[in-house]
């Protein structure tokens, strides 16, 4: 069951209607509904909703290759067969190939993102005896107990309904003494823009929505690792202020990245101009400042 209680960092005003959300949510039953969750971020990462994924390149591949490289930093890819869960299009997934991986199957819920991934790894030369590429849902790997040295996830911790189950799949994929390594969204992650979205995002096709986006502490994160049955357990977090010309720019980079998937509680006809609305606000109120906040956990099956 998803949680209720909103724990990132928001203004006070925010948080407290986030989290007013959230309680309705749970009291009319839409809490429960996950399939409906995953099948909206599905959606947004797939275009369904909006266009500004096709952008999730050009303007956010510089933001979360240094995320991934920070994520990879000292791990022993040498000859590992990797799985790369939440693997987006490609970046860290291509990165462990350079640094050794002998093959890394990608893994994500979007069949846009994969499509992505798989046009890149082509033109980088990476065949099939490098790369594999399966449509998943996290919570439910299609893979035999014990398949993989590593399994990896990227900043996708905090867009499953049930990150537990998800960590404990990828926990029984593992082949024991594996490496699992998992990065989530932080506390302060994107709060300048999730904040401002929220200020202006109309409320009235959102009441009762349990938004898919869910932050973590970096405790929350050591305990889903323990409960998995994961030992030797490391954590490392990293925040990086990223500032960006003009709040147009930075709206356009957080809509990429996002896809807005949340556009699916909006009428068709409504969505261009929730663009224009909320792109206004983030020009007018100066929101220049986008916050990495990232929570990245190390450990090994036993």
């Amino acid at each position: 069951m998803p949680q209720i209680f909103w724990t990132g960092k928001l203004s006070l005003p925010m948080m407290l209607m986030v989290n007013t959300n959230n309680i309705i949510a749970w009291l009319t039953g839409n809490i429960g509904d996950t399939a409906a969750m995953k099948n909206r971020v599905k959606q947004g990462y797939d275009g369904v909703f909006s266009e500004h994924v096709t952008r999730y390149d050009e303007l956010g591949e510089k933001f979360q290759t240094k995320a991934a490289i920070a994520q990879l930093e000292g791990m022993d890819l040498q000859g590992k067969e990797v799985l790369d869960v939440g693997a987006g299009t490609g970046i860290m997934s291509l990165l462990a190939l350079r640094k050794g991986a002998a093959k890394v199957v990608c893994g994500d819920i979007s069949s846009y993102m994969l499509e992505v991934c798989r046009t890149k790894a082509d033109r980088q030369g990476y065949g099939v005896g490098h790369m594999d590429f399966r449509q998943l849902d996290a919570e439910s790997l299609p893979f035999d107990d014990a398949s993989f040295d590593v399994v990896m996830t990227g900043m996708t911790m905090g867009l499953l309904p049930d990150p537990k189950k998800a960590v404990k799949e990828m926990e029984r994929v593992l082949r024991p003494g594996g490496l699992l390594s998992v990065g989530a969204h932080g506390p302060e992650h994107y709060w300048e823009a999730c904040d401002a979205s929220f200020r202006v995002i109309n409320k009235r096709y959102v009441l009762g929505y349990r938004l898919e986006f869910w932050p973590m502490k970096e405790k929350e994160v050591r305990r889903l690792l323990a409960e998995s049955g994961i030992a030797d357990i490391r954590i490392v977090r990293h925040t990086w202020r990223n500032t960006f010309k003009d709040g147009g720019e930075a709206y356009d980079f957080f809509a990429a990245i996002s896809s807005n998937w949340w556009y699916a509680k909006f009428p068709q006809n409504k969505r261009d101009k929730e663009t224009r609305k909320t792109r206004d606000y983030f020009e007018r109120k100066g929101v220049v400042i986008i916050t990495d906040d990232i929570v990245i956990a190390y450990g090994r099956k036993r």
